[in-house]
Order: structure tokens, then sequence, then C-alpha cells
């Protein structure tokens, strides 16, 4: 069993920072691609920063300058660093875990953080 958890969310108002952290434990063998997801009230879930195994990055356009993902393997954590923040940045973050276990390798997703951003 593998779970998958956000913390972090919170308000702040537009031009603050804020940073998320997606912490998966159970019974891993490797933590593959961790990609971060948010959602806003009546949008669909769009895909914000992804980082691979080897640490490679892509993030979306509208965050490119602002948010930096990272990992921490030893902690199977996985960071969201969001800087200048805007009041379109306000949605529900999610995170999605690639992870290899010994019954296979699936998808976990975590249960969601809200950012809110004043402005």
């Amino acid at each position: 069993q593998v779970h998958v958890v956000e913390s972090g969310g919170g308000l702040v108002q537009a031009g603050g920072s804020l940073r998320l952290s997606c912490a998966a434990s159970g019974s891993i063998f490797s933590i593959n691609f961790v990609d971060w997801y948010r959602q806003a009230p009546g949008k669909q879930r769009e895909l914000v920063a992804t980082i691979t195994s080897g640490g490679s990055t892509n993030y979306a356009d509208s965050v490119k300058g602002r948010f930096t993902i990272s990992r921490d393997n030893a902690k199977n954590t996985v960071y969201l660093q969001m800087n200048s923040l805007k009041p379109e940045d306000t949605a529900v973050y999610y995170c999605n875990a690639h992870v290899a276990t010994r019954a296979g390798t699936y998808n976990y997703w975590g249960q969601g953080t809200q950012v809110t951003v004043s402005s």
C-alpha cells in the first residue's frame, strides 16, 4: 500500500510564496516521475510541473520562472516552490506519483492541498 500526501497550501497575498510538499510512504521500491497538477473551480485539472527520477524538470508556460519543482529521494518527497504568486494560481494542487512497488508500477494521487492567492 502506498500513500501520497500533499501539504503546505494556504492563503497568501499576491506576490507571496508557498512551498508545497508531496510525501509518499508505504511499500515503495522507487518513485519514478512525479507531477504536480492544479484544478481551479470550474476548470479542468492542468499539469503544472513534472520531475523525473533523474531530476529533469518541465513546467507549464504559466508558471515558468516562478515555480520550481525538486525532490528529496531519501525522504520520498517532492516539493513545489511557488514564488511571485498570482490570484490566477488559486486552485487545489494535487500530486501524482508514479511509483514502483512489489506488485507493479502505478500512479498514486494525493488528496490535494488548497492554495488561495488574494489580490
